[in-house]
């Protein structure tokens, strides 16, 4: 364990320290005590800036897109997989759906690009066959459902492992058992499989939440440019911008830390909803 635990403490805890420069006007060539102490002026410039609450509210709209969407698939995923009968076919298709998780997300982009760009595969079809072509990469008003899917199509079969291992620890007696009193598929599915696997989904879904504010950063990079930032502006871009590229690290910092507070408080909410509906949570 103390390979993993290492890790943790010197890149999740140690550099927790580095917070202290959201409440300082820093200054690298000064660095952390060189750097003159401004309080929550970061802060109130952060929630005072309207380009911060347009990529606050481009960032929920697509983690709820992708809490609706995604969070989802995985579990229908494993479902189907579980119902195979034949162990080398669900091995086989389980290689197969793993594999988009392992491609970075420059590859996925431009695959999405040579797919559905203007002069992509589909566009090329249609203008083959006489028709209008679409511009589905290049459009504003697709680019928050197109995220998802790529999100879905990149990492829902890796997220099917968990659910894969819960569905395995489920008892097949109960199954033959109700089978047996005449329950249908959707029946066994509704009162055995989903109370048996509750607990997970429960598990997942609070530190989905928590992660609600963070939703990917190399994927809408990428695709920044080709739509406008009205568009793909996140929180996660806009610190990028303003606190890396325009040098102010101390703004920068000020809004991830603000993000983190955040996720920290949907995280105890969640729990506590949890607690409150008879589930373990993530804690007690």
């Amino acid at each position: 364990m103390l390979p993993g635990l290492g890790y943790f403490l010197v890149f999740h805890y140690a550099v927790l320290f580095g917070n202290v420069i959201a409440f300082k006007d820093y200054i690298p060539f000064d660095g952390f005590w060189g750097s003159a102490w401004v309080g929550v002026r970061n802060f109130t410039d952060l929630l005072g800036d309207p380009g911060f609450w347009h990529a606050a509210r481009n960032t929920v709209e697509i983690a709820g897109l992708q809490l609706i969407f995604y969070f989802p698939a995985p579990l229908a995923l494993a479902l189907l997989l579980h119902s195979l009968t034949s162990n080398t076919l669900r091995r086989f298709v389980q290689s197969v759906v793993y594999l988009p998780h392992f491609m970075s997300w420059v590859i996925v982009v431009a695959m999405a690009q040579q797919m559905l760009g203007s002069a992509g595969l589909f566009n090329s079809a249609l203008s083959g066959a006489g028709l209008h072509t679409v511009d589905i990469i290049g459009n504003p008003e697709l680019f928050k459902p197109l995220t998802v899917l790529q999100v879905i199509w990149k990492d829902c079969g890796w997220g099917t492992i968990i659910f894969l291992a819960a569905l395995t620890q489920v008892d097949d007696q109960l199954y033959e058992a109700s089978a047996i009193d005449g329950a249908g598929p959707w029946r066994r599915f509704w009162h055995i499989t989903l109370p048996s696997i509750r607990p997970i989904i429960i598990l997942l879904l609070i530190m989905r939440i928590g992660e609600i504010l963070s939703i990917g950063f190399e994927q809408i990079l990428l695709q920044r440019t080709t739509v406008g930032p009205d568009a793909a502006e996140i929180i996660d871009t806009f610190v990028y911008y303003k606190g890396i590229v325009g040098g102010n690290f101390g703004f920068g910092a000020a809004a991830g830390l603000f993000k983190g507070v955040v996720g920290a408080i949907l995280v105890y909410a969640a729990n506590k909803i949890s607690h409150r509906l008879g589930e373990q949570g993530v804690y007690k």
